[in-house]
């Protein structure tokens, strides 16, 4: 990153791409500069404002009223140019359109409704460890655990047919794909957008759904008034866009996070508890979601800088969740450490409404790994999966020892 002072405003401005291939490897290093340049920088490729410090990245999610997500939450803005799809009516909402939309899903996601579920995936999750670990203790993580779980209880959850899963995870990659700019990670997944938007729009109906699940239970809400029968379909789309990859990809983190952390797997082994702490303290470290836009609704100060009305801002997830000013020792891996706080699930009214179902995934996968792995190590290089929004992996290779 380049980071110079504006010569008429004092405003911190870089050239830096935050969607450069370089960048999306390591962001690092752009996110501690950017921390480091102020409160705001204007980064003059695009255009934009951006946040990197927690505490304005913080203040900005909470605050729907001057940070909207009804313009999008990718670059685009939706006040001037058309979405790719019809927008969601959750992530790129606000009141009082967000407001029915979000209640009805928090309800079907609620934590009673996932007690019912948290046996049997407790059980997927020790069935699954027990097929991988009879194959063989070195093996790629991400196709065969932290891929495979969520695929293996997920879709079932929400009620999916099983002809077409395989469409969820390319569906999503291009989905966090879009909210950045026109590149050629966008262009990578292109060829397949009408097909794969056609799968997903086939399955959100109400004839699609099986009789008992997520998705049953969002038509259920639109017969009893509580939503259109326009909007059920959109809101089981959201299930289907942001509930596999964030998931595939926090569950990758944590796992790579104790193969690079092995102090702190003993740590787990002996307190299984802190299972869920783990994930949401990799969710910080690794923060699966790294960035998100917000638009300007007036003219917002920020600091000593004001962001003109209908500006895009750039929050930088990642980078609040390892800013020093809000972290001690924020680079470790640490299940002592009280993550609460982070921002890698969001904020505010549009908090992710799926966590407590990814860490509810987590919390199975990682007990009946504890149960059964003394310990793991990395068995070779590692390698990430470019996208323009998500901390992904492509490969984990992993070598466990098991008692």
């Amino acid at each position: 990153m380049t980071a110079t002072l504006g010569s008429s405003t004092g405003l911190p401005t870089s050239d830096a791409d935050p969607f450069d291939h370089a960048v999306l490897e390591d962001p690092l290093p752009l996110q501690a500069a950017l921390r480091e340049a102020g409160p705001m920088v204007h980064l003059s490729r695009y255009d934009v404002y951006a946040m990197a410090r927690y505490a304005e990245v913080h203040a900005a999610l909470v605050d729907w009223q001057e940070f909207q997500s009804g313009a999008g939450v990718g670059l685009s803005n939706f006040r001037f140019e058309k979405p790719w799809r019809p927008p969601s009516l959750l992530l790129e909402a606000d009141p009082p359109k967000h407001d029915a939309p979000r209640r009805v899903l928090t309800s079907v996601l609620s934590p009673r409704a996932l007690r019912r579920l948290r046996d049997r995936w407790i059980a997927d999750a020790e069935v699954l460890v027990d097929e991988v670990l009879s194959a063989g203790t070195e093996f790629d993580a991400v196709p065969v655990l932290t891929s495979a779980f969520p695929l293996r209880v997920f879709p079932d959850a929400v009620g999916l047919p099983q002809e077409g899963r395989e469409n969820l995870l390319p569906y999503g990659d291009h989905a966090f794909n879009a909210f950045g700019p026109d590149n050629d990670l966008v262009a990578r997944g292109a060829p397949r957008v009408a097909e794969l938007s056609g799968w997903v729009a086939s399955v959100c109906r109400r004839e699609a759904l099986a009789p008992e699940g997520f998705g049953a239970s969002i038509w259920a809400a639109s017969d009893r008034g509580e939503i259109t029968p326009e909007q059920a379909p959109l809101i089981v789309r959201s299930l289907l866009t942001a509930g596999v990859d964030t998931t595939v990809h926090g569950l990758s983190a944590v796992l790579y996070a104790f193969a690079t952390h092995p102090g702190q797997w003993e740590r787990l082994r002996e307190q299984p508890s802190l299972a869920r702490v783990a994930f949401d303290e990799a969710v910080r470290w690794e923060s699966p979601v790294q960035t998100f836009f917000r638009t300007a609704t007036t003219d917002v100060r920020v600091g000593d800088h004001v962001v003109p009305d209908g500006s895009k801002i750039l929050m930088f997830l990642g980078a609040a969740n390892r800013d020093p000013r809000r972290w001690d020792d924020p680079d470790s891996f640490d299940l002592s450490r009280d993550p609460s706080g982070h921002v890698g699930f969001g904020m505010g009214i549009h908090q992710c409404a799926g966590q407590h179902v990814a860490r509810l995934e987590s919390e199975a996968l990682l007990t009946a790994l504890a149960r059964r792995v003394r310990s793991i190590e990395l068995a070779g290089p590692t390698a990430r999966h470019l996208n323009n929004t998500l901390r992904s992996w492509e490969s984990i290779p992993l070598r466990l020892h098991v008692d």
